[in-house]
């Protein structure tokens, strides 16, 4: 990048000039023509984009910086995160990598999970998120009869906080068998209307899986809540618990939004029966966030043996089906992934790779900006668009092979129009907790 940090425009109103932005995070109102990556001239007036002209063709007469180039994407969003079970590998980890090993390691680790705990976990994590561009974060939380007070208290807490830094959603997750203990499910409705989050859930296969994902759709509808589900995270090719969401939704006409996160499984069914239920999903208009990172760590993990798949779902064709698709971070140096930093381009950089989303490269923008931003019902973000707020990251590389064959650390965040000047957190801090 042409200029550091002490040359960025610090005005009222400025214009970052020869920027390229995916066309995909461009407002639809903006025609321009040409390839993907499209030059142009973002002028900022306060807190907004006043402008989004061709590069070169006004004269704005305006104090800026020239991007020479550089990609400019809005702000992400980070739709599926686990904040209540971030950093706790040092404490409790995963002895064998495994999926088992995960939820084993997670038991062990609840008792620590005092509000003051929990809290100072996601603050950690949140600190992280902001420095690295992310403006919108959903996060699951663990409503377990042994943690729902302490998640749900902290979650509060912190959501206050950080309500001018990050807008925060939540999803209170459970097993879906807890839906037969009246008196705890009836109080995690409580909560969840309280607290203005949405319901979830982990699907296993069964017979009471109808029931059960019935009675569900029936509290959801009534309290006026998404669902947003874990679905069908293992590499049995016969479990298909998605295809039974994909019909009740239908079957019971539920309004609300549905979102299946992992469907690692529908990669390993047979061709017939994966187009079959990606035709069911995209009817019911369910929308598929996959989680590759995670996916690789767990799925198809035996010790001394290499893994035979990837273990990520069949995003490709999903979205060919018209299917809503989005990626995400989702769990964060814990027994699930002992690795991560809530790095939005991370997850992008590995999720191309992985699934050979290049070739050509033309809307994988999308995947952590727009259409995870519209799942979410934030349909004013993930977009740059006059009149839009001014958030974006900035990034030296010129085109997509510079952007993802590097970390982008030294990547610009312009928040309310105003550089950012955050640093990401040092892990010491994190000592205390054990």
């Amino acid at each position: 990048m042409l200029f550091d940090r002490a040359d960025f425009p610090r005005s009222e109103a400025f214009v970052l000039a020869n920027a390229r932005v995916p066309r995909c995070v461009l407002d639809a109102h903006l025609r321009f023509s040409g390839e993907d990556l499209i030059k142009v001239d973002i002028v900022v007036a306060g807190s907004s984009i006043a402008a989004i002209t061709p590069a070169g063709i006004v004269q704005h007469g305006l104090y800026g910086a020239d991007i020479d180039s550089g990609i400019v994407l809005p702000c992400f969003t980070d739709m599926h995160t686990h904040l209540d079970k971030g950093h706790i590998c040092s404490r409790t980890s995963n002895l064998d990598g495994t999926f088992s090993g995960a939820l084993e390691a997670v038991r062990r680790d609840r008792p620590f999970w005092s509000i003051e705990d929990v809290m100072m976990r996601m603050e950690f994590a949140l600190r992280c998120a902001f420095a690295h561009g992310t403006h919108l974060l959903r996060t699951h939380l663990d409503c377990r009869p042994a943690s729902y007070h302490a998640v749900l208290s902290a979650f509060s807490e912190v959501r206050n906080r950080w309500r001018d830094r990050i807008s925060l959603q939540a999803v209170a997750m459970f097993p879906l068998d807890l839906v037969d203990d009246e008196r705890f499910f009836g109080e995690i409705l409580r909560l969840a209307k309280h607290h203005g989050i949405h319901l979830g859930c982990v699907t296993e296969p069964g017979p009471a899986l109808e029931t059960r994902f019935k009675t569900l759709i029936k509290a959801a509808s009534k309290g006026g809540h998404d669902l947003d589900l874990h679905v069908d995270e293992t590499n049995d090719p016969t479990t298909n618990t998605l295809a039974t969401v994909a019909s009740l939704a239908k079957e019971t006409a539920f309004e609300g939004r549905i979102i299946a996160g992992h469907c690692c499984s529908l990669a390993l069914q047979d061709a017939d029966t994966a187009l079959r239920t990606i035709g069911e999903v995209a009817a019911a208009k369910i929308a598929i966030v996959s989680l590759p990172m995670c996916n690789l760590y767990l799925q198809d993990r035996v010790r001394g043996r290499t893994p035979r798949w990837r273990g990520v779902t069949l995003l490709q064709e999903l979205a060919a089906a018209g299917v809503d698709t989005a990626v995400a971070s989702d769990n964060t140096r814990d027994p699930f992934f002992a690795y991560g930093d809530l790095d939005p381009l991370e997850v992008l950089r590995e999720a191309i790779r992985i699934m050979h989303l290049d070739h050509p490269l033309d809307d994988v923008a999308r995947l952590l900006t727009s259409t995870p931003a519209g799942i979410c019902r934030a349909r004013s973000m993930g977009k740059l668009a006059v009149g839009g707020g001014a958030d974006m990251v900035v990034f030296g590389g010129r085109n997509w092979s510079e952007v993802l064959a590097r970390p982008q650390s030294d990547r610009f965040v312009v928040r309310n129009g105003c550089l950012l000047d955050a640093k990401l957190p040092d892990y010491r801090e994190l000592d205390i907790i054990g």
